[in-house]
């Protein structure tokens, strides 16, 4: 969540921020309610202030009139009322950051000043092209149908075994999804990683610290039995490891991957992406996440995002990166990259990855601080794909396809895979 300090000093920037996203009116009603909730709390602890003092001062009098044997009921009694008085003040107090706290949740982070203006994906600039497209939609048949055709994907058995949106991998498509998961994790190891395996299903504590929770709960599968949900993405278990925790300054940058499935209702995706792997409530993905220093987060996120690039460059599959505009910016971040792989099959770039600087957001939520020369303060927080797993396998099947019938596996994946084709 912001800092409540920035809306009580400058509130003016946090109706900015809200202008720059083009949120809808929920959000700025939100905001509007915090200043209001926040004024009734400043009376309030100015009135509890002055009561202190004047407890003080009422104690001095009765000490000075006991000591020269006078009576002081009156002071006595003003005494108990004041200590009334503060009691409810706490109660109040304690209400109205409550009540705070609840809008907070509903405000997303600020953009950063870099982040350029706009109101949708179709304003997200390109950063930079690598690799040029070889192949498009008459050169290749659909990632499905060279599953379907080579009996490697199976939708029915999918939907029979849970629901619409699941699939079977089977044979060398489940071989090559081991072999690209093993592959991202050990380029990643090498470049500083810590491999992480967490639990799959989190507690509400944990899904609120990195902003699923509450905003994104129809996106979400629950636990009805049990305060559990299953992670829509391993940056939430990754974040909330050091949750109500201080860190080292000088351990900084923390740097954590993971392998997990992740679990997604898609519930705002009715009709999109209906055919193939390309939308499923259940994929794998390989994340990376950071914790940085605030003065250096940004610099880490030009690195985070190189790394997730690195996976594609040592594939040899097309790709571009864009940095998203202020209207299309993740809720929790103050600056994302995405990077979006070559689709021949549809003639287009897809995202793949999504890297992004949360800067405090996350662990002002998640309680992360760190201790350093000035004292203990909030860590930085970055997170982002490296990559997702099944749109990579989607990428290399009609990116290395050829004569209709064969996939060459790329050269890096080959020694994981323990083949060099993939027939179909």
């Amino acid at each position: 969540m912001i800092d409540i300090k920035l809306i009580r000093d400058n509130p003016a920037a946090a109706e900015d921020s809200l202008h720059r996203r083009h949120y809808r009116e929920d959000a700025h009603a939100a905001l509007s309610a915090i200043k209001e909730l926040d004024t009734q709390w400043r009376e309030i602890k100015k009135e509890e202030e002055g009561l202190r003092a004047e407890r003080n001062r009422q104690s001095q009098q009765i000490n000075e009139k006991k000591k020269r044997g006078e009576g002081a009921e009156a002071e006595i009694a003003r005494s108990g009322e004041i200590a009334k008085r503060i009691k409810e003040i706490s109660v109040e107090t304690a209400t109205l950051e409550e009540q705070i706290g609840v809008h907070l949740l509903m405000i997303p982070n600020i953009p950063h000043e870099s982040v350029p203006e706009g109101h949708d994906e179709t304003c997200n600039p390109v950063v930079r092209v690598c690799g040029k497209p070889a192949k498009g939609s008459k050169d290749v048949l659909p990632h499905y149908e060279v599953g379907e055709r080579g009996g490697l994907i199976d939708f029915e058995r999918g939907v029979k075994l849970a629901h619409h949106r699941f699939a079977v991998l089977k044979g060398d498509l489940a071989k090559l999804e081991r072999a690209i998961v093993n592959f991202m994790l050990s380029v990643h190891q090498s470049r500083g990683y810590a491999e992480i395996a967490p639990p799959y299903l989190v507690n509400t504590k944990t899904m609120t610290g990195t902003g699923q929770l509450p905003k994104f709960k129809d996106e979400l599968y629950k636990c009805s039995d049990d305060d559990l949900w299953l992670i829509p993405t391993a940056e939430v278990p990754l974040t909330n490891l050091y949750s109500d925790e201080i860190l080292e300054e000088k351990g900084l940058p923390i740097k954590l991957t993971a392998y997990t499935p992740c679990f997604r209702r898609e519930a705002g995706a009715y009709g999109k992406d209906i055919k193939g792997l390309i939308r499923q409530h259940q994929f794998n993905k390989v994340e990376l996440v950071k914790f940085a220093h605030p003065a250096t987060s940004f610099q880490e996120l030009e690195g985070l995002t190189k790394d997730a690039e690195r996976i594609l460059e040592l594939l040899g599959l097309p790709y571009r990166v864009i940095e998203l505009c202020a209207g299309d910016l993740g809720f929790a971040s103050a600056k994302t990259y995405d990077i979006e792989v070559w689709m021949p099959s549809q003639d287009c770039y897809r995202e793949i990855s999504s890297c992004s600087n949360c800067t405090d957001f996350q662990a002002r939520r998640a309680n992360i601080r760190f201790r350093g020369k000035s004292g203990v303060e909030f860590v930085h927080t970055l997170n982002g794909s490296g990559l997702a797993v099944g749109r990579t396998m989607i990428a290399i099947l009609e990116n290395f396809q050829e004569d209709w019938k064969t996939v060459v596996v790329p050269r890096a994946l080959q020694d994981f895979m323990g083949q060099e084709t993939i027939e179909f």
